[in-house]
């Protein structure tokens, strides 16, 4: 059953539960008001009955008759009245319903009048028994059928049926009408989502109007489209690249090896001249591969972070390159930086801006390090500098000035910043400077 059918069910459901509580609520309250209404009836045509009895004598002195009490019943409208005269005896009375005890104690003053329900020739009747008056001892009989009320409630049973079935019914109707309005941009997602899964075409937009759940699904699955197409042309990116970066060395390692292989092999006079460029190759390709490694590691969500003092980092990092770099000149200004993020993965961050910095630098050159309170690593060098057509790009992946191509690398260090900076919220920047070198920034945020 689709959602549509089952909101319009739902809301059907809904309608005809609130309906149905009503209409027992309702029933109950009118038939306690209507049977009160004919009971008042009664009551009143009893306390009516003096002035018709008075009303008989005198229609009985204009025509000359004798004056005398109405024995039979005598029937006004719906209602069937009966007179008793005093005395009052018990036993089967002409015309209506025996006389029993009670109506004895009531036409003596003994007891008060009362309702009762009674069955005569065949017929159900609701009857109230009063006195007369006071003083006569005489009483007073007012009966409606009870057919009288319970076919009013019948009419009234019915309609509520009627009313809760067809009021469900109508819900249900609305409810899909509206369910297929409302659901429209539910549809046009799943269109959306079923499109992709056929055509893996992750470029498909879909509008979000208004502020409900819907639209607010919709523009989160934009954006994870949106999102996922990024990820995907950069992993096809990464892999076309990754893939041009690897043929070299391994077309290189596969001709000194094959080259090995033929005539003399390794007592060949340019044997070891081989065998030095193949591990050269071989070299060069286990870099390229671990870059790859850490580019997918830190682009990934950091798994252990830390409060960490990014100036110690930076210290770290300079301490070790000093060892092994001891044609540089090492300047630092440290000052101390909190920050909360993964401590490898910064330090590997400033690593590879020391290692470009070292890369570029020529014997006896400069490079300063220094970290400010604001989360900033600033690494500067004594080399040629960037040309301006290279700045926007030197963090990209895979990316090598002309100059940068002689040099060893994979040009992945700057994209493993970058990767870094953005996994922790921050960002990086390079500029060249006014006289020589160059200046790059990893900026990340603080704690406070």
């Amino acid at each position: 059953m689709s959602l549509r059918n089952r909101l319009a069910l739902a809301g059907g459901a809904v309608v005809l539960a609130a309906l149905a509580v009503a209409a027992l609520i309702l029933y109950p309250s009118l038939s306690t008001r209507l049977n009160s209404q004919h009971d008042a009836t009664l009551v009143s045509a009893t306390d009516q009955a003096p002035d018709m009895l008075k009303a008989f004598k005198q229609k009985a002195a204009v025509s000359g008759t004798s004056v005398r009490f109405p024995t039979e019943t005598v029937t006004v409208g719906s209602t069937l009245v009966q007179f008793l005269q005093s005395p009052v005896v018990e036993g089967p009375r002409a015309g209506f319903i025996p006389v029993n005890g009670r109506d004895l104690l009531v036409a003596s003053g003994i007891q008060p009048p009362y309702f009762q329900d009674a069955k005569y020739d065949g017929v159900s009747y609701r009857v109230y028994t009063a006195p007369l008056d006071a003083k006569s001892g005489s009483l007073v009989r007012a009966a409606i059928p009870t057919s009288v009320v319970g076919t009013t409630l019948d009419s009234l049973e019915l309609l509520l049926i009627l009313i809760t079935i067809g009021g469900g019914l109508l819900a249900v109707l609305v409810a899909r009408l509206t369910a297929g309005r409302l659901l429209r941009p539910v549809a046009q997602l799943m269109d959306t989502v079923e499109h992709v899964t056929a055509t893996q075409d992750l470029t498909v937009r879909l509008p979000a109007r208004g502020n409900d759940e819907i639209a607010r699904l919709t523009r989160s699955f934009a954006a994870m489209m949106a999102a996922l197409d990024d990820s995907v042309g950069a992993q096809r990116r990464l892999v076309a690249d990754a893939s041009h970066e690897l043929r070299t060395p391994l077309t290189s390692l596969t001709t000194n090896l094959e080259l090995l292989t033929e005539g003399a092999g390794v007592t060949d006079p340019q044997a070891p001249l081989l065998v030095s460029e193949a591990r050269a190759q071989a070299a060069e390709l286990t870099l390229l591969v671990n870059d790859l490694v850490d580019l997918a590691r830190y682009g990934s969500a950091r798994t252990h972070t830390e409060d960490t003092r990014l100036d110690l980092l930076a210290q770290h990092v300079v301490e070790r390159t000093v060892a092994r770099s001891t044609r540089l000149d090492f300047r630092t200004e440290l000052a101390p930086c909190l920050v909360h993020g993964d401590p490898d993965a910064l330090e590997r961050a400033i690593g590879n801006l020391v290692d470009n910095a070292v890369k570029w630098s020529p014997d006896g050159g400069r490079i300063t390090v220094t970290t400010t309170a604001d989360g900033t690593v600033t690494v500067d060098d004594s080399g040629p500098g960037i040309a301006p057509a290279d700045l926007p790009h030197i963090f990209d992946r895979f990316y090598r000035s002309p100059e940068a191509r002689s040099l060893p690398g994979s040009g992945l260090g700057l994209a493993i910043v970058r990767q870094i900076a953005e996994t922790h919220g921050g960002c990086v920047a390079a500029e060249a400077k006014q006289s020589h070198g160059a200046r790059l920034r990893l900026t990340v945020p603080t704690i406070g």
